[in-house]
């Protein structure tokens, strides 16, 4: 039986963020799914019904900047710190003590941080194609191709030219770098949440805000499991191996052959048995 999606908006503080929920909260597991760029919470649209089917509630919110009533003006309004603290005002609002975080591209670094300074409030945590962001932050530095892999967000930390070339053509550009992994119609969601007033300003303003937080980081004590894809177009091995040595928790690696960056859209049944593997202690999709 496939669990339809419902919306609700929820309101942290100033902001009202646009949520889609599935399956009943209430004496069941809860993974909060957070999306990565340039992708809204529709980019969870094919692994939310497997969840729910196995009887894990579902979360999904569009992330600050992406949902209209969650969209403030200010670049510094997108710093690491404001993008946990939404995790933790929502799961306030909702009043949930513990979650199963599970956050892919943006959305895990953000899941990453939650985890590794927030222990009490992460049940457990699936991170999808991005690695610790101290990790991450050592492969920019220190890994020449992974330094080159990641010129882009230099481009996009420069206002204007880079919401100009990703919008240009009707986001011409994001339709190719998606390629067949996102399905077309899940990628006209992503692009038409993209093309609303400020909101492509403000997906790019979590660049033009990151600073040094990724390197400082602190090391993820919950069990974690870490999903990658071996033709990942933007993320290189050398973050990826060395992505454990900041987990001290129960940690596993799962490597995808042959599967690119878009996990939630190109393989959701993989990364639905990941986490159920967490939430049931090794539960399996059939």
């Amino acid at each position: 039986m496939t669990t339809p999606l419902k919306g609700r908006a929820v309101r942290v503080g100033d902001l009202v963020f646009d949520v889609s929920v599935a399956g009943e909260a209430e004496g069941a597991p809860v993974a909060l799914l957070l999306h990565g760029f340039p992708q809204s919470s529709a980019s969870w649209d094919l692994v939310v019904p497997q969840l729910a089917d196995a009887g894990v509630a579902t979360l999904a919110p569009d992330q600050r900047g992406y949902s209209p009533g969650a969209r403030p003006g200010d670049v510094d309004d997108y710093r690491l710190d404001a993008l946990v603290g939404d995790v933790l005002g929502l799961c306030d609002a909702l009043e949930l003590d513990r979650v199963h975080l599970v956050g892919h591209d943006w959305g895990a670094i953000v899941a990453w941080t939650v985890a590794a300074r927030h222990p009490d409030r992460v049940a457990a945590l699936t991170a999808l194609s991005v690695p610790h962001p101290a990790a991450f932050a050592w492969a920019i530095r220190q890994d020449p191709e992974q330094r080159e892999k990641s010129g882009y967000m230099e481009f996009f930390q420069q206002t204007g030219p880079a919401e100009d070339l990703l919008l240009a053509d009707d986001a011409a550009g994001l339709r190719i770098g998606f390629g067949d992994a996102v399905p077309a119609g899940l990628a006209d969601r992503h692009i038409r949440l993209l093309g609303e007033p400020g909101a492509m300003t403000a997906a790019l303003n979590w660049y033009r805000a990151k600073g040094d937080d990724w390197a400082a980081v602190p090391p993820v004590a919950v069990p974690t499991t870490f999903l990658w894809g071996s033709d990942d177009i933007a993320v290189m091995r050398s973050g990826v191996d060395r992505c454990g040595e900041f987990v001290t928790g129960e940690y596993e690696f799962v490597e995808l052959d042959g599967v690119g960056h878009w996990l939630p859209e190109e393989v959701p049944g993989e990364v639905a048995t990941a986490v159920l593997a967490r939430v049931h202690g090794g539960a399996r999709l059939d």
